[in-house]
């Protein structure tokens, strides 16, 4: 009895496809028509050049054509734009058959993996540029405060300790707590202008969590039907909050990702938000059913840079870090609970 693939093909959560030398789609597999959202009859009737985003077209015809010189595409990325609009990044691994004169070619969805490389750089070139803040800063502080330190120097040296009773002894004791004073006055003057350059303008506005949540589980959909998570929402209560939208953006897509990336084997996430308005607060509570950590071990560092809850999954210890600096930027908190086995809970609060 003979082998046919075509379960394999058809129930593939990767994108899989088959393409002819011509540049048009001959056979697609479901998962790639539901990332793109054309029908199967759409995605044949035109070049697959008219879905490439218009800034990697002139990459991807290039890389086309050593294809049909009989050159395999390995680990190359660009970009298609689906029928909605949005942008999906893809990661192709293609493999050409002259005598067929078709291409085999398999594609995965890293969209949500290039938001957060993204976000990294936008973090760390603002870490760089607070980084020059500070070093003009050491030369203005070591320019600007050379004098009352040595004033400061100069007074001590005329302090007779024999005279302590003496007019002029007093005197100079008397500099001396000016000189500090002055001193006192720049640092202070130095460090709210630091904390300024640490925390750029962000604007505010009223963000919806429904919202929010649509969005960012839309930019991964594709890693939560691969994971069966389920989520749980209550936002009744609490249905949004005056922030900054791409930070609550971040927010969720890290905890999602996070809950995801630490689910028990074999079994689904499931993850549950809900919001609650205090007087002065508005309180989003975020818990999953995964394979969680020992508070007593790392839970001290868990917003730390490159803080790792669990040094055998691939983890990199900066989501959590970024979820902690956008909550606390903007002048909120967050908490964890957690047991190994057990989940985790974060409990975010929004200032109002």
């Amino acid at each position: 009895m003979g082998i046919t693939l075509d379960p394999f093909f058809n129930l593939s959560m990767d994108c899989l496809c088959i393409a002819d030398f011509n540049g048009y789609f001959k056979k697609i597999n479901p998962a790639f028509v539901e990332l793109l959202g054309y029908s199967e009859e759409e995605l044949k009737s035109k070049k697959i050049y008219e879905f490439i985003y218009e800034d990697d077209k002139e990459r991807t015809a290039s890389m086309r054509d050593q294809l049909t010189k009989d050159v395999p595409l390995v680990n190359f990325e660009n970009r298609y734009v689906s029928k909605s609009g949005e942008i999906v990044w893809l990661h192709w691994t293609s493999i050409p058959v002259p005598e067929e004169q078709l291409v085999y070619a398999i594609a995965r969805d890293i969209s949500y993996y290039k938001g957060l490389e993204n976000e990294r750089v936008s973090h760390l070139s603002q870490l760089a540029k607070v980084n020059e803040e500070l070093k003009k800063l050491s030369y203005l502080t070591s320019h600007d405060l050379r004098s009352p330190v040595n004033n400061l120097i100069s007074m001590t040296e005329l302090i007779d300790p024999t005279k302590i009773n003496d007019e002029d002894t007093l005197q100079v004791i008397n500099y001396i707590k000016i000189s500090a004073q002055t001193l006192k006055n720049s640092l202070n003057a130095f460090v709210d202008l630091l904390k300024q350059k640490e925390v750029p303008d962000k604007k505010l506005e009223k963000v919806y969590f429904a919202e929010i949540f649509d969005r960012v589980s839309l930019s991964v959909r594709s890693l939560i039907k691969k994971s069966r998570a389920t989520f749980y929402l209550d936002f009744e209560e609490a249905a949004f909050v005056n922030y900054n939208t791409a930070y609550l953006e971040s927010i969720f897509l890290n905890l999602f990702t996070n809950s995801i990336k630490y689910a028990k084997p074999g079994i689904p996430p499931i993850i549950t938000i809900k919001t609650t308005k205090g007087t002065d607060e508005i309180v989003l509570t975020y818990s999953d059913n995964g394979i969680g950590f020992d508070m007593d071990e790392v839970g001290h560092q868990i917003f730390t840079l490159k803080q790792k809850t669990n040094p055998n999954k691939d983890s990199k210890g900066v989501g959590l870090y970024l979820v902690h600096n956008h909550v606390t930027s903007l002048g909120g908190s967050i908490s964890v609970e957690s047991a190994v086995n057990e989940g985790t809970t974060f409990t975010i609060k929004f200032p109002v």
